[in-house]
């Protein structure tokens, strides 16, 4: 009987531990709850939800609080009886927290607390659409939308914005009107990365608020590079330019495209790191006083006789910025000459010249040698009239030419004897 007692008194103080245990932590049922689950916002779009710790402690725990967004989104587990969220408040968000002991499990937990905040005001339909937001060269951040479908046509709209190091909520004040899209923008400068919070709405009251919450880094969009020169060697063309200013050395990339004369397509190519390019040629060359190339790229198809058209444009590297917003296109440069076409185009327009004098110079001189190597027969009927039929029309015209002879001889006879006679008397 002993061997078999002492196996049930071990499982006898086995199972009081265990009850023990049980009762130091209370069952899951028992487990305190969160009171005053309360949200309050800051700024435009920071939520900040704060709780009052259960009322009764749990002996042998270490109370943490687990809690989640809407449908158990943004988990989050801490030992701090609030928490810190930053959401885009265009429509109702709630927050579901629970205290427990451990992270990893859920069975000692008290039961979940759900608050929400209130549902914005206004119909949405009227709030504005298409809202996008660019950090224009780390310098500005441009902001345009669209107004809602049924929002009034004279809303007033303003933008106000925060961000990191701001006290309070600003109000931009560049707007511009471009038919339907506006726009506005205000200055945000390279040390202020991060999270802008931006909201649109009326002064009148009558247009729902619209919230976004942005992340600069990916909407980072360069100005356009600069290209400084262009030069030619050994059948080969260098291209080198500018960066945009603020951005840090290799943070960019870059899009070259060509155009020549002959194809009139444009061909791109994409440059990741245009330093490593044309060393050879930087190295070579005498620096020129306040010269400002920092970028190279070497073009190996380049036709003589042919003019080159060449443009840049450059986006963020993601080593720097999660952008993929290309710059506009820079300004186009030519180089080349083009192939001087007016010898071939006088020798075009002279050879069908040449060929036509000759045709009628060969035409005319055909005619002359038929002349000779086969002259016209005489016609008789011809000859005979010319020797008799025509015969009584000469003898009438002698016949006239005697008369009109003897005449004037006479005239002038009487004329003489006319002038003798005054002579003698």
């Amino acid at each position: 009987m002993e061997p078999a007692a002492g196996p049930r008194l071990l499982k006898a103080l086995l199972w009081l531990s265990f009850a023990g245990s049980l009762g130091e932590k209370d069952l899951p049922e028992n487990f305190p709850h969160l009171t005053n689950v309360s949200v309050s916002v800051e700024h435009l779009c920071t939520l900040i939800w704060t709780w009052n710790p259960p009322e009764r402690t749990v002996k042998s725990c270490s109370l943490l609080y687990f809690s989640y967004l809407d449908k158990e989104s943004q988990r989050e587990c801490s030992i701090n009886a609030y928490r810190e969220t930053t959401v885009a408040l265009n429509e109702k968000v709630c927050i579901q927290v629970r205290s427990q002991c451990n992270c990893n499990q859920s069975e000692s937990s008290s039961e979940l607390v759900k608050s929400c905040t209130p549902t914005p005001r206004g119909d949405p339909e009227t709030a504005v659409r298409d809202l996008h937001c660019i950090w224009q060269s780390l310098k500005s951040m441009n902001c345009s939308w669209l107004p809602g479908r049924r929002a009034p046509p004279d809303a007033d709209y303003t933008l106000h914005y925060w961000y990191s190091g701001l006290e309070v909520n600003h109000q931009c004040t560049d707007l511009s009107v471009r038919g339907e899209l506006i726009a506005c923008s205000f200055a945000y400068s390279p040390n202020q990365s991060g999270e802008v919070q931006i909201m649109v709405s009326d002064s009148s009251g009558k247009v729902r608020p619209f919230y976004q919450v942005i992340s600069s880094s990916s909407f980072v969009k360069p100005d356009p590079p600069l290209i400084t020169n262009l030069s030619k060697a050994n059948d080969s063309v260098y291209v080198e330019w500018v960066d945009p200013v603020h951005f840090p050395r290799g943070c960019l990339e870059y899009q070259v495209e060509t155009k020549d004369s002959l194809s009139r397509e444009w061909k791109h190519r994409k440059v990741v790191n245009p330093e490593d390019v044309c060393q050879t040629l930087l190295a070579t060359q005498e620096p020129e006083e306040n010269s400002q190339v920092t970028n190279c790229f070497k073009l190996f198809t380049f036709h003589p006789g042919t003019i080159l058209t060449i443009r840049i444009r450059a986006k963020t590297r993601n080593i720097c910025y999660d952008s993929d917003i290309w710059s506009e296109w820079s300004e186009e440069k030519s180089i080349g000459e083009k192939a001087d076409y007016t010898f071939y185009i006088i020798i075009l327009l002279t050879i069908p010249v040449i060929i036509t004098v000759a045709i009628i110079i060969l035409l005319l001189y055909l005619k002359r040698l038929k002349i000779i190597i086969f002259p016209p027969i005489p016609d008789p009927g011809k000859i005979f009239k010319e020797m008799f039929g025509e015969q009584n029309d000469d003898t009438l015209h002698w016949r006239k030419y005697d008369i009109h002879e003897k005449q004037m001889k006479e005239e002038t006879d009487s004329v003489v004897l006319i002038e003798n006679q005054k002579t003698s008397s």
